[in-house]
């Protein structure tokens, strides 16, 4: 799918919690040997998916350097919104000054709902409707105590402001995407924790999907693996990235700068958004980005980007990933389940 108009990413943001658990502290609890990630970001008692999806919109204004009130449309994808009832994109345009003439959505897809996100917006641009859009993906951990979606669970946002080429720091070239109905993660209504298919994990769901929408994107738009300098796929835990990278002929070194899941966790829908600002802080003007999502339940969006030179100039308006890495306060285990509310008293 290629966009009539030339449209483009004018500004980016992440977000991450300061706050950290070792994933050799929910060993040590659980009784595990190992786990599969470093460590996890974690939401502070007073974060949540809205608090992050506004800290990631302002970094991206920043950088895009625009108005907030000529915002158009605000999109927020996200599995964990802070109410059951009420809109989040509401909170987080009023929070960053957005005018209320502005389109406000919520979305859920799991993993992939930022990306969706991002291709609506795209869309809408393009058409003309709206000058500017905001794409934003956030979640707050959501596993089981004592389950492996406890090691991966993470907290994190990240937004992107999409408009006209001529002021974008990086130019969509075309987008695709694949879905089918694969039940390999889902929660009811009324379960506080999502569940999972633990053999459907990885085929015929993440690698299925990852693998045809990059197939897809690639073809239509006459493009190979040796085309692309950085390389973003969602980041369930490290070894699906890798194996996937292999898959398509691509190297580890093409992922390198967007695989930050060994020491932030899975941000669900913030997972290839937050990779790919990581991406975005260290690509130079020409590079050409490749970043694909997966939702379970399940789909995947594959987009193709290439960075201009405006890059070098906006880069320094807000932290880079590695800012917002480094900076961490960690927690055991007792702290962490108070944080999270994993200890329910009602």
């Amino acid at each position: 799918m290629r966009p009539k108009a030339s449209v483009g990413i004018v500004g980016y943001g992440a977000y991450i919690p300061m706050y950290r658990i070792k994933g050799s502290e929910i060993a040590r609890v659980w009784g595990k040997a190992r786990a599969p990630v470093e460590e996890k970001a974690v939401a502070g008692p007073d974060e949540d998916t809205a608090t992050m999806s506004v800290e990631a919109a302002r970094y991206a204004l920043r950088r895009a350097g625009i108005d907030p009130r000529d915002i158009g449309a605000i999109y927020v994808g996200t599995e964990s919104p802070p109410y059951a009832v009420k809109p989040t994109a509401t909170i987080v345009a009023e929070a960053i000054g957005a005018s209320g003439e502005t389109i406000a959505v919520d979305m859920e897809f799991a993993c992939r709902a930022g990306t969706t996100a991002m291709q609506n917006v795209i869309g809408l641009v393009a058409s003309g409707m709206i000058k500017y859009g905001l794409a934003i993906g956030a979640d707050v951990a959501q596993g089981r105590p004592g389950d492996e979606l406890e090691f991966t669970a993470a907290s994190g946002a990240a937004a992107y402001i999409v408009g006209p080429a001529g002021e974008s720091l990086a130019v969509l070239e075309g987008s695709s995407s694949y879905v089918s109905d694969t039940p390999d993660f889902w929660r009811r209504e009324g379960q506080f924790y999502p569940r999972h298919f633990f053999r459907f994990t990885g085929e015929p769901a993440y690698f299925r999907h990852i693998v045809t929408a990059a197939r897809l994107l690639m073809e239509e738009l006459g493009l190979k693996p040796s085309d692309f300098s950085h390389v973003v796929f969602h980041q369930p835990n490290v070894k699906f990235p890798l194996r996937a990278c292999k898959m398509l002929g691509f190297t580890a070194e093409q992922v390198r700068h967007g695989l930050v899941v060994n020491e932030i966790g899975n941000t669900y829908a913030g997972s290839s958004m937050i990779g790919l600002a990581a991406a975005l802080d260290a690509a130079k003007p020409g590079e050409r980005v490749l970043v694909v999502s997966f939702g379970s339940g399940a789909g995947s969006d594959a987009f193709s980007i290439v960075v201009t030179d405006l890059i070098e100039e906006r880069r320094g308006r807000a932290p880079l990933v590695r800012d917002l890495i480094s900076r961490k306060a960690y927690l055991d285990y007792a702290q962490y389940a108070k944080f999270r509310g994993k200890i329910r008293v009602r």
